[in-house]
């Protein structure tokens, strides 16, 4: 007999980056349609950026303030985003394979309909953030703040959360597979049937109990 395929989530590759990048910063705005190679942008024109179907390849976005641009179809391969701010960024139906975010606040972002491709964020701010429809392959999310965030319809394969706070989140309509959650709260999650399949370990079904208790209706005695 075949051995049983591992459920466990395949981990993403880390981001290929040059070692020599050339610098953009405030004088070069992204415009509609552009493609960006091997470069370092420190953009910081916030909200007035507006400009769709920018592509990176190869490259570091640092401490770029880009809180409310409108980047949809934001293309982005072998980039490292290390802090800075894309808060309430438009960035619907974008494409990312191989990116590393660490450290940046995308409280609201909108990620609807996005496909991400070996993506990893670690000790991010992805609160009340919107990825409905959006389909995850292989990422990970460490150290993370995902509460409130609207999930409906998302798709995860090889997916990993670690010590992410998930309350308040939606999943309404969202699919895993080969998906694992660790010491990441649920308390308010709507639709926590759809996390039927996901591995945990029995202490985090042990603190999570009382969510799941809630929404299944039991009612708790004293006796």
């Amino acid at each position: 007999m075949s051995p049983a395929p591992d459920p466990s989530p395949r981990p993403p590759s880390a981001p290929r980056v040059p070692a020599e990048l050339r610098p953009v910063g405030d004088d070069e705005a992204p415009e509609h349609d552009d493609v960006l190679r091997e470069v370092a942008v420190s953009w910081t024109g916030a909200g007035r950026v507006d400009a769709r179907g920018v592509r990176i390849v190869g490259g570091r976005v640092e401490q770029a303030d880009l809180a409310g641009a409108r980047l949809p179809l934001l293309d982005l391969e072998d980039v490292v985003i290390a802090g800075g701010s894309l808060a309430n960024a438009d960035l619907r139906d974008a494409t990312w394979r191989r990116v590393e975010v660490r450290g940046a606040r995308l409280t609201g972002v909108r990620l609807t309909d996005a496909r991400l491709d070996e993506v990893t964020f670690r000790d991010c701010r992805i609160d009340l953030a919107a990825l409905s429809g959006a389909r995850l392959r292989r990422v990970i999310f460490t150290d993370c703040l995902l509460r409130g965030c609207d999930l409906q319809d998302l798709q995860g394969e090889d997916l990993r959360l670690e010590s992410c706070d998930l309350r308040e989140a939606d999943l309404t309509g969202a699919r895993f597979s080969r998906t694992e959650l660790q010491a990441c709260p649920l308390d308010g999650v709507r639709s926590l049937e759809r996390l039927r399949g996901v591995g945990m370990r029995w202490e985090d079904v042990l603190a999570s109990a009382g969510a799941f208790a809630g929404h299944l209706g039991i009612r708790l005695t004293d006796g």
